[in-house]
């Protein structure tokens, strides 16, 4: 065969490879309209998160709220006329806060009143609270640098804020969240008789921000709290000029024993691949105050109306499709690690797993958890859900819940909505239902049904 028809063919292959991918990708960019009208006319998620936080409200993990939110969305999946909807039982800790915590600053005959709630599974203090001078660091290696005797009987006051100039807020929080998941381990090691933090936000107001702590068993469990943004720039202001002032705080808060509880899961079997899953995931649980709004109502209410969609417009889908409403994200990953147990128990085949946890903003970007050079497909479905917000797919992709599935295999996949103003609201009594755009939420709703189609129809090879 000479150089010239041997051209000719291969020509002929690209083209032909061309018009069936442009065909597909017609086809697949009519599916998802078909999609986002079906829920921008008949979609119930901004009814179903007016229900979940205004009738159930905060849904501590082991509260009875949590098992009527738990109880409420195994109906509403099993409404949504799933091929099965089951209960994956879960023991998760029953931490509460009990009655409102107090703060003081004693300051030169002054003394002020400050915002503070307890990290999520501290201890209390005693009854009568504790009283101390205070330690202000921004780092562990500030803190350790400091002598023991120094530290010893104090309270240490974390007070690194989020970096202004870091473009994305899940950034600023992941170079700032340590000193409030590890700070009273660090403490407890020098001596300390608590900590405070300041909270993990750029704004500037009086919410403080709860969120889970740790502690080891070689040291002390010491009483931990944060602090609004406000009162931690006063705090460190005062401390400036008076380095002996005091803080007094006193928070009630306990872990109780352990407690049954549940995961909820809906699968759509799939008509081809049955045995290839796909994952959809969020987490029903949320801190005990405010109302879960954004951190996790809104990812609940989305994977509901995903699942919904998909059967009202009878979109029959090649591989299996399961919603995973996971239990104990906020305060343990117990949820996440019981699904993912189980599926190696039970030698299943999870091809990717979608997370939505980052609140019922716009959707901006999808992240595939792979090398850049693996994300060609991928990128080729940016057209398909730009006219839906996505400005983006890269390889950013991760999730707390979804994240141990990737041992087994699964691609793991991120859903980034516009996060500037997420952590205004981020375990606060201030993330409530009023503070969710109900346009932003549907267009999650859309992408994230959008994006199951897409692996469920084209694979991820």
């Amino acid at each position: 065969m000479n150089t010239f028809f041997r051209y000719l063919i291969i020509v002929a292959i690209f083209i032909g490879l061309y018009s069936k991918n442009s065909n597909a990708q017609q086809r697949d960019s009519i599916v998802i309209k078909h999609i986002f009208n079906e829920v921008f006319t008949h979609g119930q998620s901004h009814e179903n998160l007016k229900y979940l936080c205004k009738e159930i409200g905060p849904r501590i993990s082991g509260s009875n709220a949590a098992e009527k939110a738990i109880q409420w969305a195994f109906e509403k999946l099993k409404d949504s006329h799933a091929d099965s909807v089951w209960l994956q039982e879960v023991m998760v800790p029953h931490w509460v806060r009990g009655q409102k915590e107090e703060a003081f600053l004693f300051s030169k005959n002054k003394k002020i009143k400050l915002a503070i709630c307890a990290l999520g599974n501290s201890v209390g203090t005693p009854e009568k609270g504790i009283k101390s001078t205070v330690i202000e660091v921004k780092t562990f290696e500030e803190l350790r640098a400091i002598p023991t005797e120094k530290v010893k009987g104090k309270i240490v006051y974390f007070s690194r804020p989020f970096p202004d100039t870091v473009l994305f807020g899940g950034l600023a929080y992941g170079l700032t969240v340590n000193q409030r998941s590890q700070g009273p381990i660090e403490a407890a090691k020098k001596g300390a008789i608590g900590v405070i933090v300041r909270s993990m936000t750029h704004a500037h107001d009086q919410y403080p921000h709860t969120g889970a702590t740790q502690y080891k068993d070689s040291f002390p469990a010491i009483p931990a709290c944060a602090i609004s943004t406000e009162d931690a720039a006063i705090l460190s202001s005062t401390l400036q000029e008076d380095p002996n002032a005091q803080v007094e705080f006193k928070q009630h808060c306990k872990m109780l024993d352990e407690v049954k509880s549940y995961n909820v899961v809906a699968e759509l079997k799939g008509t081809e691949k049955p045995e290839e899953i796909i994952v959809l995931g969020a987490h029903i649980d949320s801190w005990d105050i405010g109302e879960g709004a954004h951190d996790d109502g809104a990812g609940v209410v989305q994977c509901i109306e995903a699942l919904q969609t998909l059967k009202k417009l009878q979109i029959s889908t090649k591989r299996s499709v399961r919603i995973v409403l996971f239990i104990n994200e906020e305060n343990g990953l117990r949820g996440g690690l019981k699904y993912a147990e189980l599926a190696y128990t039970n030698k299943e085949k999870h091809i990717a797993a979608i997370e939505t946890d980052a609140g019922g903003f716009m959707p901006r970007h999808i992240g595939f958890a792979i090398a850049k050079e693996q994300l060609f497909k991928f990128k080729t479905w940016e057209n398909l859900l730009a006219p839906y917000g996505v400005q983006a797919i890269d390889e950013n992709g991760g999730g707390a819940d979804i994240g141990p599935l990737k041992k087994q295999g699964a691609l793991i996949i991120g859903f980034h909505p516009d996060g500037q103003k997420y952590f205004d609201y981020h375990h606060t009594e201030n993330d409530v239902f009023e503070h969710v755009n109900k346009r932003e939420l549907q267009f999650g709703s859309v992408v994230l049904a959008g994006l199951i189609y897409l692996i469920s129809e084209h694979g991820i090879e």
